[in-house]
């Protein structure tokens, strides 16, 4: 019975020596999260998605009512269409002060050719004259007016078609985009309800890339560095564990307290610091998965 019992005390120590430094450093895998909340306000046209469902960034995943935006804008293109027909026609208009300017200059040249033959009076010449002086400032009142008009009717279009690029801006808003590649973790609203700004709708969570966050002495703080690669295995149960290479991207700059779910390889260490790890997940780490990290 004697040897019975040293044999199995000794098993248990050879058991616990061969775990104590199975680990140095032991956390919880977490991911990027995000929240998304609808800009525009209105009725929820459509929202597919499930929890669960995979999405990828830069795809629409749902939409808001827009009835009304999409009307204002019909509403303003008929405006710019309306305020762009009375833009006058410069040409046409000055085309008769044009004409007249010219005949009057033609004039000119005969009566001065009578003139030298003492077939014609001065008077008529300086009448002509003037008739040509008064012609061209009329012509360039003309031009004035109708340039004014123009610049008028163009600053008038172009207040339009910022309003109507404040319309597409509010449209592009009711339209739901997905800000990343991940899964859908939580649905908080469902196609038919009521949407205002800033209302959760969805919480999205990238699960390619996973993040480790575990704890360290200021001992093993020592020999860590950003970039370092890792060994992370995963805790699913003594037969389903699974090993994974990590890299460092993160190191606390400040200590804190050991969180009472964490292990360290140093239990007399009080304060720690967080280190956050990237694994490239292969569909097995879920968030809040336990695992144990090797420097």
């Amino acid at each position: 019975m004697k040897h019975i019992i040293t044999i199995l005390t000794l098993a248990t120590l050879f058991v616990a020596c061969s775990h104590k430094d199975d680990f140095d450093a032991t956390g919880t895998f977490e991911s990027t999260e995000v929240t998304l909340s609808t800009e525009a306000a209105g009725r929820i046209l459509s929202l597919p998605v499930q929890e669960g469902d995979p999405i990828c960034s830069g795809n629409q995943i749902g939409a808001i009512d827009s009835t009304q935006l999409y009307l204002s804008k019909l509403q303003l293109l008929k405006n710019i269409k309306s305020i762009s027909a009375s833009r006058p026609n410069v040409a046409k208009q000055i085309a008769t002060t044009i004409e007249q300017i010219a005949k009057q200059k033609t004039e000119k040249k005969r009566v001065e050719n009578l003139l030298r033959s003492n077939a014609a009076t001065q008077k008529q010449l300086d009448d002509i004259n003037s008739n040509i002086r008064v012609l061209e400032s009329q012509l360039a009142a003309q031009k004035s007016s109708l340039q004014n008009s123009t610049e008028s009717i163009n600053a008038q279009m172009s207040a339009l078609d910022i309003q109507i690029a404040q319309i597409e801006d509010k449209l592009s808003k009711c339209r739901i985009i997905s800000p990343l590649n991940g899964i859908v973790c939580a649905k908080y609203a469902q196609a038919g309800e009521l949407a205002t700004v800033g209302k959760p709708i969805l919480k999205i969570a990238n699960l390619s890339q996973m993040y480790l966050r575990a704890y360290v002495s200021s001992e093993q703080l020592a020999n860590l560095k950003i970039g370092q690669q890792v060994n992370v295995e995963a805790q699913f149960g003594r037969s389903n564990n699974r090993k994974y290479k990590g890299r460092i991207v993160w190191i606390a700059s400040q200590s804190e307290f050991t969180p009472k779910n964490i292990q360290t390889k140093d239990s007399r260490a009080d304060m720690v610091y967080a280190i956050k790890i990237a694994v490239s997940n292969d569909g097995y780490i879920k968030i809040g998965t336990y695992a144990q990290v090797l420097f």
